[in-house]
């Protein structure tokens, strides 16, 4: 039997946008809640983003964020995972604020910068809540979404030698796994590393298999036995990829700031619904899902007692 599988919940992201699903979770109230049912669900990582409670846009207000993370540990287990890629169009210091007042045990950190197109999704809507979505979504057609080397030090050695966190390393693209080689050989982070490979997105990797098995054989020759990997992929590609990685050996991440879907044609109306699926999947393959406790060992992470929540 292979080692137990880490699921991460997404639970409401900066991607989508609150006309897209009636399900996406916007307030304070709504992340805790979806939080701690994926957490329930089997969830041992919960990746956060915040949101304005007025109008569903992503939001870097830590105030944000430490009115759910507090409720969240309180009643779950689960490592607390702060997104520092926030929102599109966010500067470098709005998106590490959060992650700065809460010193979690984990953050995400994107490994390089992207091209990344949303556009596409205005076709598929004609009516909109609020005004700044459509625009949200067309202003990618011009965007770049930065993480220059630059920043990759400032962030990384800013969270783990002053707040002793490690990372959700997200790695778009086969070159973000030889940027994340640079900032190991830098010193900049010690094994393990926990490295999200993400498909599907505009700009990034195609949601092919073949990507996947070389993303896998690379990440194992850079990386050896120094490392997790785990699978995301957007849209109507998340389970059938992340089914592929558990059969792998590997990892994976849902919820709804992934996909808005739990089938064809249907939305999810939970990240939780998301999150059991998934687990059926893995459990019907002879597989166990990793618990909190066991992610924290696999991941070496500081334990959820030397947060700032």
């Amino acid at each position: 039997m292979g080692k137990p599988v880490i699921i991460t919940c997404a639970p409401t992201g900066g991607i989508h946008t609150p006309s897209m699903s009636e399900h996406l979770p916007i307030t304070p109230n709504e992340i805790t809640a979806a939080s701690i049912e994926a957490a329930e669900a089997g969830a041992s990582i919960i990746h956060l983003h915040a949101r304005n409670p007025e109008n569903g846009k992503p939001d870097p207000n830590p105030d944000l964020f430490m009115n759910f993370l507090p409720r969240i540990k309180q009643s779950t287990g689960a490592v607390m995972n702060i997104s520092t890629g926030g929102g599109l169009g966010m500067t470098r210091e709005e998106r590490l604020r959060a992650a700065m007042t809460a010193s979690p045990e984990m953050a995400s950190m994107n490994m390089g910068s992207i091209n990344f197109g949303i556009f596409p999704m205005l076709n598929k809507y004609s009516e909109w809540k609020h005004d700044w979505e459509p625009e949200f979504l067309d202003m990618t057609r011009d965007y770049i979404f930065k993480n220059t080397f630059a920043d990759l030090e400032y962030n990384i050695k800013t969270l783990s030698e002053e707040h002793g966190t490690k990372f959700e390393f997200e790695c778009y693209d086969l070159g973000h796994l030889y940027n994340l080689a640079h900032v190991v050989d830098q010193g900049w982070v010690k094994p393990p590393f926990f490295i999200q490979m993400v498909f599907g997105i505009l700009g990034g990797m195609g949601p092919d298999l073949e990507n996947l098995m070389h993303m896998n054989r690379i990440a194992e020759k850079l990386f050896g036995g120094d490392y997790e990997w785990s699978v995301l992929a957007a849209g109507r590609h998340q389970m059938s990829f992340a089914t592929q990685a558990a059969m792998m050996g590997g990892n994976l991440r849902v919820g709804l700031e992934d996909s808005l879907y739990i089938g064809p044609g249907r939305k999810a109306t939970s990240n939780a619904e998301q999150v059991n699926k998934i687990r059926g999947i893995i459990e019907s393959l002879g597989l166990t899902v990793a618990t909190p406790e066991e992610a924290r060992e696999r991941l070496d992470l500081k334990g959820g007692d030397r947060t700032a929540f």
